[in-house]
């Protein structure tokens, strides 16, 4: 199954109950199609760059959670209810790409080897002298010439 994140932009003025509800919602409908939820994050009220517009007035300001989901891909599908509901602002569903966990993840090296064919060095041009000493000459100017400024 993969792993999904599920944004959800809440109405700042809800309830820290009303936001448990839809969060046991969204979860229970993830438990029923033998999904897990693995991670839950809220931060708080944010400041929206642009005003959503709503039917009860524009929002400047929302509360923003984060669900981290490990369920089928039909759940998409299914969280189209959410358009309907009132607290919400906008809601996202995200497919993590190319993640490896379980069996798949211990079995490899953490692709350390895999950058180390891009290594290069960026100190070989040494060769290269350092012009920082000539920059007095160059523009004309010497230390009694700073300490009058």
């Amino acid at each position: 199954m993969p792993l999904y994140d599920c944004m959800l932009l809440l109405k700042p003025h809800v309830k820290a109950a009303a936001v448990i509800d839809l969060v046991a919602k969204v979860g229970k409908l993830v438990y029923r199609k033998n999904g897990v939820l693995t991670d839950l994050k809220s931060f708080g009220t944010v400041q929206l760059g642009y005003g959503i517009k709503k039917l009860d007035g524009k929002y400047y300001q929302g509360q923003l959670m984060q669900m981290t989901l490990m369920t089928p891909p039909s759940l998409n599908n299914e969280l189209h209810y959410l358009n309907k509901e009132d607290r919400l602002l906008r809601w996202l569903l995200v497919k993590h790409r190319d993640i490896k966990f379980g069996l798949d993840f211990s079995g490899e090296d953490d692709g350390k080897t895999e950058l180390s064919k891009y290594r290069i060095n960026l100190y070989d041009d040494e060769e290269e002298e350092d012009d920082d000493d000539d920059d007095d000459e160059e523009y004309n100017t010497n230390e009694a010439e700073r300490t009058k400024v």
